[in-house]
């Protein structure tokens, strides 16, 4: 297992390299949908041919509602000598980010060992997320206020140069005064939410904290990557309806037990892989030069915390994208027509 993961890191770079590549041709073209379904279409053919025995546990969906990577759906190409393991993926992680060309989208995809990688059973999370430096130092306990003051005693700043990304959402308008009033710059993010996390932890993106109600699944695909870069993620389970909240609580979960990290994604048998569509805090997106497509990706593993950047260059009249809708490859030069 060690091995093979290791040995197909790069073929996941490609699989996140196609969705970014296949959804960037609908930048700015106002169609979150159509983002979404390129990505997918793209994402999914090209896992076709990566040789492994793996699950979808974290998807587009329950299979009823989800045509294509769906929770539970079986990917890769199942030969007996290959390795089984659990992957989670998010074609588009900002899809109207893409429809809008709006800055910070990428294609993200986490494998691990099969029962790694935790089922959370609400589609919202409070989360808080932080780099190396701050990881084990805060608690989603305390009080935002509180745990601005030990951010800025562990990093010896003043709490005006911390600076704290939240989504921009009706819903965290208290976080969003609380943290005003305790002293620190925010930024506001509209969408992305695991790139912002994940900057935490990139120390050229100027990002100290991530903190908010955000969707689950994202929260796990930031765990795996924060499982590599050192950063650490906190999250409470945050049911979003009476009804959802009734099921969790018959279903045994507990609302106040608080995640971390390794809980989230376990092992170390954890790889990362995520491509920029539209630039961002620490990808840059697809670019079109002529004859040329470039992308940049990022790939990790938590058990060396080796960190790759790829910058790869893309003949656009040879460049050939599988899409599962078209049952194989598909020449990127017609798509683009």
């Amino acid at each position: 297992m060690k091995k093979v993961l290791r040995e197909i890191t790069l073929d996941l770079v490609r699989v996140t390299e196609a969705a970014a590549l296949v959804s960037s041709l609908q930048l700015g073209r106002g169609d979150k949908e159509a983002v979404d379904r390129a990505a997918v279409d793209a994402m999914r053919g090209m896992l076709d041919y990566i040789p492994m025995r793996a699950t979808v546990v974290i998807g587009e969906g329950e299979k009823d509602k989800a045509p294509m990577l769906y929770i539970g759906e079986k990917v890769g190409t199942w030969e007996a000598d290959s390795p089984e393991y659990d992957i989670a993926v998010d074609p588009v992680d900002g899809t109207r980010l893409v429809a809008y060309g709006l800055s910070n989208a990428i294609s993200v995809l986490a494998a691990a060992e099969k029962g790694a990688i935790t089922y959370l059973p609400t589609f919202y999370s409070w989360k808080l997320a932080v780099g190396p430096e701050l990881a084990g130092k805060l608690d989603l306990n305390l009080s935002i206020t509180e745990n601005l003051r030990r951010a800025s005693e562990v990093l010896g700043v003043k709490i005006s140069e911390i600076t704290v990304v939240v989504l921009n959402r009706d819903r965290h308008r208290d976080i969003i005064e609380e943290i005003r009033s305790a002293g620190a710059r925010i930024k506001l993010i509209s969408d992305g939410d695991v790139a912002a996390a994940i900057a935490t932890a990139i120390p050229e993106s100027g990002v100290d904290i991530y903190m908010g109600i955000g969707g689950s699944p994202e929260a796990i695909l930031a765990a795996a990557a924060l499982r590599c870069l050192g950063g650490e993620m906190q999250l409470r389970l945050w049911p979003h309806s009476r009804e959802e909240k009734e099921k969790v609580l018959s279903d045994g979960y507990d609302l106040e037990r608080i995640y971390r990290t390794e809980e989230l994604v376990s092992g170390e048998d954890v790889v990362f892989v995520a491509t920029g569509i539209t630039s961002g805090d620490f990808l840059k997106g697809v670019r079109y030069m002529r004859d040329k497509v470039i992308t940049e990706s990022i790939a990790m593993r938590a058990r060396s915390r080796t960190v790759r950047k790829i910058t790869a260059y893309h003949d656009v009249k040879h460049k050939h994208v599988p899409l599962k809708s078209r049952g194989g490859d598909v020449s990127f030069f017609e798509l683009q027509r």
